[in-house]
C-alpha cells in the first residue's frame, strides 16, 4: 500500500466543505460531519482512558488495553461507515464482545442501588466522559439516521452497548483502584 496521507493540507476544505469517503463533498457543519467529530473525540478520549489505565493501580492492564484498542479500531471503523455511505465495515462480533465483557465486569460488582456520580479515580472518571462522549455520538448518529436512513443497525447498538460497556467499566475501574463509588444524594439541599 503507498502512502495514504502524503499531503496533510489539501485546502479542499477552506470553503466551507469537506470531502466523504464515497467523493461527495458536504458541509463541514453537516450532520454527517458532526457525527464523524464525536465519534473522533470519543476514540481519542478512550486513548486518554487507555493511557491512564496503564499509569493506574489496576492489576489486569493488559486486559483492559486489549478491550480499549479493540474498541478504537471498532470506532475507527464506524468512522468508515459514517464517512462512507452505505458502506458496512462491523460486523455482530463487536455487539457480542461488549456484552460478555459487561455480563464479567458486572459479577464482581455491587447492586446499584442508587444514581452514582461521575467521579471517582482519573480512570472512572475518564471512563464516565467516555460514556457521555459516546452518548453524544450515538445521538449525532442517531440523526444521521433519521435523515439519510443509512446507517447500519450495528453501527448504532455499538454506541448503544459501549456506552453500557463504559458505565460498567467506570464501576469495575473504581473497584479496582480501591475507591468507593460517589452515591447521588437525593435533595442535597436540605442537608446544608
Amino acid at each position: 500500500m503507498g502512502h495514504r496521507l502524503s499531503k496533510i493540507y489539501t485546502r479542499t476544505g477552506d470553503s466551507g466543505t469537506t470531502g466523504l469517503g464515497d467523493g461527495s463533498r458536504v458541509a463541514k457543519d453537516d450532520l454527517r460531519i458532526a457525527a464523524l467529530g464525536d465519534v473522533d473525540e470519543l476514540n481519542a478520549i478512550i486513548g486518554v482512558l487507555r493511557a491512564q489505565i496503564t499509569n493506574s493501580q489496576v492489576t489486569d492492564k493488559v486486559d483492559w488495553d486489549k478491550s480499549l484498542s479493540l474498541i478504537q479500531h471498532w470506532l475507527f471503523d464506524l468512522g468508515g461507515e459514517v464517512c462512507i455511505p452505505n458502506y458496512n465495515l462491523l460486523q455482530p462480533v463487536c455487539i457480542e464482545f461488549l456484552e460478555k465483557e459487561i455480563d464479567r465486569m458486572n459479577e464482581d460488582l455491587p447492586m446499584l442501588k442508587e444514581f452514582i456520580l461521575p467521579s471517582g479515580s482519573l480512570s472512572c472518571s475518564y471512563a464516565h466522559q467516555a460514556r457521555a462522549v459516546c452518548r453524544r455520538a450515538e445521538r449525532s448518529l442517531m440523526s444521521v439516521q433519521t435523515r439519510d436512513q443509512n446507517i447500519q443497525a450495528t453501527a448504532l447498538q455499538l454506541l448503544n452497548r459501549l456506552s453500557d460497556w463504559l458505565f460498567v467499566a467506570s464501576r469495575a475501574l473504581q473497584r479496582a483502584e480501591g475507591g468507593q463509588e460517589v452515591l447521588w444524594q437525593k435533595n442535597i439541599n436540605e442537608i446544608i
